[in-house]
Parts: structure tokens; sequence; C-alpha cells
């Protein structure tokens, strides 16, 4: 109940959503350890594994709900930063393979090998350590966006322009991580793990943690964000999402806001990127592609962007239709996602919760009356300096 408490007039819906999540959490995790396999209500394990990677898609679409809702900051490359949190749980699972591999070398992944590596580069040292690997699942995406977000915000690169700068940047990427010389197994990727923290990768009970891990990652993330964007820095955010130089003439720093909201977004992002690699047993550079990046987005505007809890809606959405056309009818599924992105740009702007909050009457984020209010009499303290 305090949870809920937290949660009132147009954030209901996102109680909910969390509380459905918690819910299917409980219910999954029974019915496929408690229930035998022949009993009618049993999930298996094949299902389990693919809600888990409905959570990590859901929480990738909230990190970029983030910037895009409320910052207005439209990223098509922000699969990169899930694809580096990817990469970094991949080492770290490659590096507990030890001497169980093909060519039997415990200091070498035999893809390594396999191009005749006669050691492990520098860049892989640390990853036999779970909370080194964890470190950089959130420090590689941020240092990466905090670069790139430093050089575009500075420059006031913003609109198509930004979008396709990260279109371009994610695209750089696959085209780096597919060459065999970067390390990082070339168009094959990094696979054939055994063991997450000592524990069998392929058991049920280790499936069903990773699974729990993904819901409380995603409950964890709406959290953070929603606090972020019900503060004062989202407020500035919003004030700069709809009027940017009127917001940069009030004297606030809008280069720095946007970096660090951006870095944020990339964080959850890397984190569902590391989410996702075990639990699908392989990452490799086609996760780089702008394709991937460009579905992400659709999540968001088929859900309902500037909501945060809209892009869980529109993720697992989106992916089940996927998941169902793509085992029907391979061909159709991308005139499917095409045609779906086109119907909700023209008769549901506002996404699928559009449809709620019609009965609810409530707005979507943007700056209320009482903000200005709150604004302008917070405002007495000395404008900070322009970025």
């Amino acid at each position: 109940m305090l949870l809920k408490k937290l949660f009132n007039g147009s954030d209901a819906a996102g109680f909910w959503v969390l509380a459905a999540i918690g819910l299917m959490l409980v219910w999954v995790s029974v019915a496929n350890l408690a229930l035998p396999a022949d009993h009618p209500l049993h999930v298996s394990t094949y299902t389990v594994t693919l809600l888990g990677k409905f959570l990590c898609y859901a929480l990738l679409a909230v990190s970029i709900d983030l910037i895009w809702g409320y910052a207005g900051i439209l990223s098509l490359g922000h699969g990169a930063f899930f694809a580096l949190g990817g990469y970094a749980m991949g080492m770290y699972l490659m590096r507990q393979i030890g001497d169980r591999g093909q060519y039997g070398n415990p200091n070498l992944p035999d893809f390594m090998v396999f191009l005749n590596w006669h050691e492990l580069p520098w860049y892989w040292q640390g990853f036999e350590h779970f909370w080194f690997a964890a470190l950089m699942i959130v420090l590689v995406p941020g240092l990466l966006a905090g670069l790139f977000g430093w050089l575009a915000f500075r420059s006031r690169v913003s609109g198509v322009y930004l979008s396709i700068i990260t279109q371009a940047l994610t695209f750089a990427l696959m085209l780096a991580f597919f060459r065999n010389e970067m390390g990082f197994g070339g168009n094959n990727g990094l696979t054939d793990f055994k063991d997450i923290l000592g524990f069998s990768i392929s058991d049920d009970r280790t499936r069903i943690a990773l699974f729990v891990a993904s819901g409380l990652a995603l409950i964890g993330g709406y959290l953070l964000a929603r606090a972020v964007v019900r503060s004062r820095f989202g407020r500035v955010l919003v004030a700069l999402r709809d009027a940017e130089p009127r917001t940069r003439a009030c004297g606030y720093p809008v280069a720095r806001y946007k970096l660090l909201v951006f870095v944020l977004s990339a964080m959850l992002a890397g984190v569902a990127g590391a989410l996702y690699v075990p639990q699908v047993g392989i990452i490799n550079p086609g996760e780089f592609s702008p394709l991937s990046s460009i579905e992400a987005v659709a999540w968001v505007a088929t859900g309902g962007r500037g909501t945060l809890f809209g892009p869980i809606i529109g993720a697992f959405a989106v992916n089940y239709s996927k998941t169902e056309l793509t085992t029907l009818a391979p061909e159709l599924w991308l005139f499917f996602l095409g045609g779906l992105f086109i119907l909700v740009t023209v008769f549901l702007p506002q996404g699928l919760v559009s449809l709620f909050r019609r009965k609810a009457k409530t707005p979507p984020a943007s700056v209320t009356k009482a903000d200005v209010t709150e604004a302008n009499t917070t405002k007495a303290k000395p404008t900070e300096a322009k970025s």
C-alpha cells in the first residue's frame, strides 16, 4: 500500500503495470518450479526465457523514453549501449568457461585459440570477476554516452541531425565488432556459456533467477526514471523539450542537463543488455544493428512516450506479436511493424496508453501551471551559467 500511495493521479496506471510485473514474476516462478511438467498450469523454461527477454526489452524501452519522452532526444542508436552491456556480460561468462571449451585452454576463449591468439588482450583482464564485469556493464555505456553527448550537446546538435549521428554511431560499432582482430568473436560473437556466479546457466533455477532479476531490474529502472522526471531536474528536461531556446535564455545549462540524462539512459540500457545475454545464450554484432534501435523506438511510440509505463506495454505487445508472426509468417513481420508504426502515429500519436487516458482524462507529460508557479517561486536563486 505504501507503493500505491506513491502513485496517484495520472501515475496510477504505472502502479498497476508494476503490480502486473510483480504478479507475473511470482506466478511464473511458482508455476515453473513447483508444478510438474505435465501440469496444465506449468510454465515451460522456453516461456520463462521468452518473458525474460521481454522484460529486458522493456527496460531498454524505458531508457529510451526517459530521453525521448521527457528531454526530446530521439536516439536511433540506443541499441549500441544495450549491446555494450551485453558484451561486458558475455566477456565475464566466457571467462567462466575455463578449460571446458572445445580447445581446453583455460586462459583463452575458444575463438581466440582458433585465431591463433597467444595471450588474452588487456581489455579482457578483470572480467573473470563478476564485480568487475558489473562495473563495466554500466561504466562502458556511460562513458561512451558521456563522450558522445559532450561532443554533440555542447555543439547544440539536436533534432533529426542528432538522430542520424546516433544511428551512425551504432553502425560504426557494428562494423568494428564484426572484425576478428577486435577480439570479440567477430561475426560469431560470444556464446557457449556455461556458468554464472557458479551456477549452471542451463539449470531451471538459474533461468528463473535471471528472469526474476530482469523483472526487478525493470521495476528498479522504472522507479529511478520516475524519480528523475518528477524532480526539479525532470521539470527542466520537459521545459527544454518543449521550449529549448527559452529554457537556455532563462540561464539553465541545457547541454549539462541533456548530457546527464543521456548518460543515465545509456546505463539503464547497458543493464538491460547484460541481463539479456545469459538468457538468450549469445551476443554478436547483430545487436548493434540500426534496425534493432529503430525497433526499440517503435516500442516506445506504440506504447506511448512520455509515460514510462507505456513503453513497457509497447515492448511486450510488439515483441509478442513478433514472436507469433515470425513463427506463422516470417515474411510479413516487417510489413506488420511498419504498418503498426504508421497506424499508431496517425491515429494514436500518444500511443496505446492514450486509450486509457481518454477515459481518465489525464494529459501526457508536460509543463503544468503548478510547475510554472513552483519554478517562479524557486527562481529567486541566481541563474546558472549558460551552456
